[in-house]
């Protein structure tokens, strides 16, 4: 099995149990990843530190890059990513991937993802959805990403936050195209 290149984005949105959890889940496919970048914006730590009381984020053995290092491998389409996921991807982060502007490396990676026909996942974590929202979803659609909004299930009877979230990061996992093992309707009930 071909190994993934992929990189992971954080953005400032409410959410960060679904970071946490995506981390937790990538760590155990490592043996599925040959290269892991991981960016976090500085709204994203801070949203982290307030939803989830720590700054975990620091103890996973992933290499970091700041929003700003355009020499990260991923700002280029020669590095040969092959998948991006931006978990929770913010409302701001969507619509400069929509409209085209890299003015950092999340939105940089993601353009370079689109522009090379890779998989490029978008965590969206909003409610409600305005116009302006549903056709930055609809213009990211069209260029080939994909939108998997932080909506969670249920039929797996969740017991924590953590529980919940995985249903959704099980999900993404899916579409990034993981092998692993969880929940599936028709299979576990």
């Amino acid at each position: 099995m071909n190994k993934k290149k992929i990189v992971v984005a954080v953005s400032g949105a409410s959410g960060s149990v679904y970071a946490k959890v995506l981390f937790d889940k990538l760590k155990t496919l490592n043996d599925q990843i040959s290269e892991l970048g991981i960016i976090m914006s500085d709204n994203a730590k801070e949203v982290w530190l307030h939803e989830l009381g720590n700054k975990d984020y620091l103890s996973y053995d992933f290499r970091f890059y700041d929003k700003r290092d355009f020499l990260a491998p991923f700002a280029s389409g020669s590095a040969g990513f092959d998948t991006m996921i931006v978990c929770p991807c913010s409302m701001g982060t969507l619509g400069r991937v929509a409209s085209g502007i890299s003015d950092d490396l999340i939105t940089r990676s993601a353009d370079v993802i689109l522009k090379e026909r890779r998989k490029l996942i978008l965590l969206v974590r909003e409610s409600p959805y305005n116009l302006i929202h549903i056709n930055n979803m609809k213009s990211v659609t069209e260029a080939g990403g994909i939108i998997c909004p932080a909506t969670p299930s249920f039929y797996s009877l969740p017991k924590t936050i953590e529980d919940v979230a995985a249903t959704v990061i099980n999900r993404v996992i899916d579409l990034a195209g993981f092998n692993h093992v969880s929940y599936q309707w028709g299979k576990n009930n």
